[in-house]
């Protein structure tokens, strides 16, 4: 994460040298000159940038979900702890408390990195007013963002066993099939899930507001894991 959010400020300082607005790329939106001089411009790579974390956030829980799967570990898990409902949700809060560490590292590296965005002509006069309450609601909404992206891995890897699957489908949907949904014409796009996840990571949109955002985002986290519990209940895992 942390990696993303310094290349996406040095692609935005770059790119708004050169441009007057955001300039859309699959899995990142550029934010507009006009939103970057603002006090949250400073947290703008965060949120430009919020579904690329995302599918690093998926593959990691679909990575660590199903490594319980490859390694056999989890036939000794269910022996020792009966109750799976528990033994899920114990992962997924593992996992959630490691996703709190990688946000955290991701604002630092993002806050680091901001000032290459000065240098393409964008007044930063704004970024010090409130600080530390945009600083706060910016790994807020990006760390809500990111538990439902995690939810979506540990679902896919629960169901397929194979964190290969869970990351190719993540990555696939994120940079193909919204781009594509994208361009027809009537499609529901502010019901998608990049755009549901952004909208929240961004603290809102235009188009989306955090709390319909917010409701659709909890949404998809609770039937996803209660995809996952029903299947991870009612698994064999002794094969």
């Amino acid at each position: 994460m942390a990696g993303f959010a310094v290349m996406v400020n040095t692609v935005m300082g770059s790119a708004l040298s050169a441009s007057t607005g955001g300039l859309p790329t699959p899995g990142v939106s550029l934010p507009t000159r006009e939103e970057l001089e603002t006090s949250s411009g400073i947290v703008a790579g965060l949120w430009s940038a919020s579904n690329m974390f995302g599918v690093v956030t998926l593959s990691l829980w679909a990575f660590f979900t199903a490594q319980d799967y490859s390694s056999g570990l989890i036939r000794f898990l269910v022996a020792s702890e009966p109750n799976r409902i528990r033994l899920l949700a114990g992962k997924a809060i593992t996992l959630a408390g490691f996703t709190a560490l990688a946000v955290t590292v991701a604002v630092i590296a993002n806050i680091v990195a901001a000032p290459a965005i000065g240098g393409s002509g964008i007044s930063t006069a704004a970024w010090g007013q409130d600080l530390p309450a945009v600083l706060g609601k910016a790994w807020i909404n990006l760390y809500l963002s990111q538990l439902v992206w995690g939810a979506l891995g540990l679902v896919i890897a629960v169901i397929s066993r194979t964190a290969m699957t869970a990351v190719s489908l993540g990555v696939g949907y994120v940079l193909t099939v919204e781009s594509i949904v994208r361009m027809i014409d009537g499609a529901p796009v502010n019901q998608l899930l990049g755009t549901t996840l952004g909208a929240i990571a961004k603290g809102g949109t235009e188009a989306v507001s955090y709390q319909t955002a917010a409701t659709l985002g909890l949404g998809y986290g609770l039937i996803g894991f209660i995809i996952a519990g029903l299947i991870f209940v009612r698994r064999d895992v002794t094969d």
